[in-house]
C-alpha cells in the first residue's frame, strides 16, 4: 500500500528545503500543510524561544478510529552542514546529494515516512489509534528541541522515533550522558623575562589529561575531552585555560564515577603547582545532557514492535548504542520512545544516501504497527 512514487517526491521535497539548526521554520510550514490537507490538528510549543530559533517544535494530532492507548510517531526537522541548496540526486533506487552539500535523510527520511504511513491509512480507510506526531527543531545541536519541548501537548506515554539506520533493529538501550566544562586560572608573566613567576594553565591541563583513562573505558562506558581552549602568545606564560569534554554511560553509578575521575584529576594537578599560592584555580563545571534510555523488552513498545514485524515476516532486533536521541529526553520524562530505522546511511558527511526501498520497509513496519495497535492483539 505504499506509494513508492510519493514517498520518493515528497522526500525530494522536503530535503531541498533549507533548515539547519535554528532556521527550520520553512520545513515546518511545509510539513503543516500537508498535515492540515490530512485533517491533523496543529499546535507548536514555544521551544524557539528557549533554543533561539525561527520554529518551534511541530505537534499534529489524529484522533483515530479505534479506542486505543495513543501512541506518538517523532523525528527531527533540523539538519547538520552543509544543508543549503541541497540538490538531490535519484540513481537505481538511491538517494545521494550532488555531493557538495548533506542530503538531509537525517531526518527527513523520517518525516516522509511519517506522513506517507499517515496518507495510506487515511485514503484507505484503516482502523488507527490515536496518533500524534511530534516534530522538533534543533536536535543535531545537543537535543535542544526534545530538551524544551511542552510534554505538556502530548497525551501518549510510547512510541517511536525514527532516526536510526538499520530498518531491521529498534534501539532500547542508550548512554545517559555528562557534559564537563574545566576552566583553569594560573597566573600570566613574560615567559623570556620572568617565567618563574607565572603559573601555566596548560601545564596544569597537561598534567591532568597525561593521568586520564580517556576513549573506551568498557563496553558501557566512554569518555572525552573534546576541545581546548587557552594561551594568548607565545612570549606569555598562560593564564587561562578551557575544556570541554563529556562522560557517557549506561550505568547511572559508572557516569558518576567516570565524571568524577575527569574533575578530580584537574584539582588534584592543580594542587601539585600551588606552592602556597592561591593560584592555579579550578573551576569545574558538570552537567546532565541527557539521560540513559533502557526499554524493557518487555514493554508494550518493544512487543508491538516485534509483532509488527512478525506479521511482515522480517526481524526486528533491539539494538544498543553508544550515542543520544531525542529518546533519551523523552525517556527521561518518563514516555517510552523506541528509535527505528530509516536506512539512511553516511550521515553527517557529503556521502550520505538513503535507498527507497529502506525507506519503503520502515514505512511498512510503522503501518503495520498503527495497524496491531488498533486491533489490540499482541
Amino acid at each position: 500500500m505504499i506509494n513508492s512514487q510519493r514517498l520518493a517526491q515528497r522526500f525530494t521535497n522536503l530535503v531541498q528545503i533549507d533548515s539547519l539548526s535554528r532556521r527550520e521554520k520553512d520545513v515546518a510550514l511545509a510539513l503543516e500543510k500537508i498535515l492540515i490537507k490530512m485533517g491533523a490538528t496543529i499546535c507548536y510549543d514555544k521551544a524557539e524561544e528557549q533554543v533561539g530559533g525561527n520554529c518551534s517544535n511541530l505537534v499534529a494530532k489524529f484522533k483515530g478510529t479505534v479506542d486505543a492507548e495513543p501512541i506518538f510517531l517523532s523525528g527531527h526537522m533540523d539538519t547538520v552542514g552543509p544543508g543549503n541548496n541541497i540538490k538531490v540526486i535519484f540513481k537505481d533506487g538511491i538517494f545521494k546529494s550532488d555531493g557538495t552539500t548533506i542530503l538531509g535523510a537525517d531526518d527527513k527520511s523520517a518525516l516522509a515516512i511519517i506522513l506517507e504511513v499517515m496518507d495510506v491509512i487515511l485514503e484507505n480507510k484503516i482502523d488507527y489509534p490515536p496518533v500524534e506526531l511530534i516534530f522538533t527543531v534543533c536536535e543535531e545541536i545537543g537535543l535542544l528541541g526534545a530538551k524544551n519541548f511542552d510534554f505538556a501537548l502530548m497525551d501518549s506515554k510510547f512510541g517511536y522515533i525514527l532516526d536510526s539506520t538499520d530498518t531491521e533493529g529498534i534501539v532500547t538501550k542508550a548512554p545517559g550522558a555528562n557534559k564537563i566544562i574545566i576552566k583553569i586560572f594560573g597566573k600570566a608573566a613574560h615567559s623570556g623575562a620572568e617565567p618563574e613567576n607565572g603559573i601555566s594553565a596548560i601545564a596544569v591541563a597537561s598534567k591532568a589529561i597525561s593521568g586520564l583513562n580517556l576513549g573506551r573505558i568498557d563496553e558501557e562506558t566512554t569518555c572525552n575531552l573534546g576541545t581546548i581552549k587557552g594561551g594568548v602568545a607565545t612570549n606569555i606564560i598562560p593564564e587561562f585555560v578551557e575544556i570541554h569534554g563529556e562522560a557517557r554511560s549506561h550505568d547511572v553509578e559508572k557516569l558518576k564515577t567516570i565524571t568524577d575521575n575527569i574533575t578530580d584529576a584537574f584539582y588534584a594537578a592543580a594542587e601539585l603547582f600551588k606552592s602556597g599560592s592561591d593560584f592555579p584555580r579550578i573551576e569545574a563545571i558538570v552537567e546532565n545532557d541527557f539521560t540513559q534510555t533502557n526499554i524493557s523488552e518487555d514493554h508494550m513498545a518493544i512487543k508491538l514492535a516485534g509483532k509488527a514485524a512478525k506479521n511482515l515476516g522480517v526481524s526486528l532486533e533491539s539494538k544498543t548504542i553508544g550515542g543520544g536521541a531525542d529518546a533519551n529526553v523523552f525517556f527521561g520524562k518518563g514516555i517510552v520512545a523506541g528509535v527505528l530505522g530509516t536506512g539512511m546511511t553516511d550521515v553527517h558527511t557529503l556521502n550520505e544516501s538513503v535507498a527507497i526501498k529502506d525507506m519503503e520497509e520502515s514505512a511498512n513496519l510503522v503501518l503495520e504497527i498503527l495497524k496491531v495497535h488498533a486491533t489490540g492483539e499482541m
